[in-house]
């Protein structure tokens, strides 16, 4: 028998989700998945116990924390602050790992500032971590195959486990009703992190154990982490006849390709999709095609927005500014668009290159990157020099966006008449006309730049 480990999961604060000093002032976020997954994966014949630390729902004094190991997940916008954590960990001789899409992206950037970095999917290089930790031989990288799949991992491995939420703290998140049918994306947006950090493929994981993990909790209304989920028709076809039955609300992400399709949208609604969030980015062609997301077609956004909120779903569909084919006007035609198509809740990005991605690769080799200062990655600073506007046009048009679409009269406008509650619309307006007012105070009224 292997002496016990006690496991520390860390989730550094980010540009969101702060606890206490969050934009809201308290907790709104859902339960990640990713602890109670990798909980899932400890080797059986270990002797093992963990707890979660996560700073978007609790404060955090990295000197106080006791454990033999420490995993931390860090997106790129929290990569300092997990960077700062590991320095005093390691100062106490605690060993620190490193997973999550910023050391998937850029190990190199992560590896000086702990003991072992682990990139893309855990699920076979977590416990092979484990087993080497507990010998005394963990080494200083563990990367996933590329030939990686579930399906290949049941094969070996007889069954998915499913996620450990016991290991989650029950007050402070949002729900703990939250799940995941697919991972990754078909798609190759040059700005987005997913098809660099894991490939243009999508990982399915069974229906029968998405729906069997839902059960486990006898939840009723879900929120599905997937990027999305109609990256494959035939499984989210799958899927959404085998949510009809359990007559749950849901709530997730896809594309706005799902409106080229009535026959599975109208199935999304019959098994008790509620809301999607939608990337339409832009409703300029020009700006879509700069983007690499050709797949969007503006031309198509009216009758998609119309056939999603007949069916009584709520879109919150975002847009991102900055891209080479943005102008000052963008700004305009994309608050116009959104209170003319009533869109429910709106959301607005300041394009963002982060690293690895074929966007930050294009930017820094044409010397437009403003610097690398990755605490400012996070969707809502401006980080490089737009082509046709200054970084301070950029920033200040993003924020003029924000304050008009979440005035009194927008929020109104939008929302009247819906099929959704009206309570829960106007709360879920208001929550977002507080960020929006609140941008100048939570991320500095310049937006970061130097």
């Amino acid at each position: 028998m292997s002496k016990p480990i006690h496991i520390a999961f860390i989730s550094p604060k980010g540009p969101l989700y702060r606890h206490k000093t969050g934009i809201f002032k308290k907790a709104l976020r859902p339960a990640p998945l990713t602890f109670s997954t990798l909980a899932s994966l400890v080797p059986p014949e270990l002797e093992i116990t963990m707890e979660v630390l996560d700073e978007g729902i609790e404060d955090l004094d990295p000197a106080k924390v006791q454990a033999d190991l420490v995993a931390m997940t860090a997106i790129t916008g929290s990569a300092n602050r997990a960077y700062e954590i590991a320095s005093v960990l390691r100062q106490r001789s605690i060993p620190v790992v490193i997973g999550g899409p910023h050391p998937t992206l850029a190990p190199e950037d992560a590896a000086p500032h702990v003991d072992c970095v682990v990139t893309g999917y855990a699920e076979e290089t977590w416990p092979e971590l484990l087993r080497d930790f507990a010998r005394g031989e963990m080494k200083s990288r563990y990367d996933m195959d590329p030939d990686f799949t579930f399906a290949g991992y049941i094969k070996r491995h007889g069954a998915l486990p499913l996620p450990r939420r016991e290991v989650m703290k029950k007050s402070g998140y949002r729900t703990l009703d939250t799940f995941e049918a697919t991972r990754g994306c078909v798609h190759d947006c040059d700005f987005c992190v997913v098809p660099h950090a894991w490939g243009r493929r999508p990982f399915l994981k069974p229906v029968d154990y998405v729906i069997a993990d839902i059960k486990s909790r006898k939840a009723r209304k879900l929120l599905f982490y997937d990027l999305n989920i109609i990256a494959n028709r035939a499984h989210a076809a799958e899927l959404f006849e085998a949510l009809v039955p359990l007559k749950v609300k849901w709530y997730g992400l896809a594309t706005a390709l799902m409106g080229r399709d009535p026959e599975l949208l109208e199935l999304a609604a019959r098994s008790g999709c509620k809301g999607l969030l939608v990337g339409f980015e832009s409703v300029s062609p020009e700006s879509l095609a700069d983007f690499h997301k050709r797949f969007n077609d503006p031309t198509l956004y009216t009758d998609f927005i119309r056939d999603l909120q007949s069916l009584g779903i709520a879109i919150n569909g975002t847009f991102a500014f900055g891209s080479d084919g943005d102008t000052k006007e963008s700004f305009a035609a994309v608050a116009d668009f959104c209170n003319e198509q009533r869109i429910e809740l709106p959301r607005f990005s300041i394009l963002t290159p982060f690293p690895g991605t074929k966007l930050h690769e294009r930017l820094d080799g044409e010397g437009r990157l403003l610097h690398k200062d990755w605490s400012l990655y996070d969707g809502q600073h401006v980080v490089f020099q737009p082509r046709n506007m200054s970084p301070g046009e950029l920033w200040d048009g993003h924020r003029k966006v924000w304050e008009e679409v979440y005035s009194m009269k927008s929020v109104l406008h939008r929302i009247k008449g819906k099929k959704q509650s009206y309570a829960f619309m106007l709360a879920a307006n208001m929550a977002y006309r507080f960020y929006a007012h609140k941008l100048h105070t939570f991320y500095n009224c310049d937006g970061g730049l130097p």
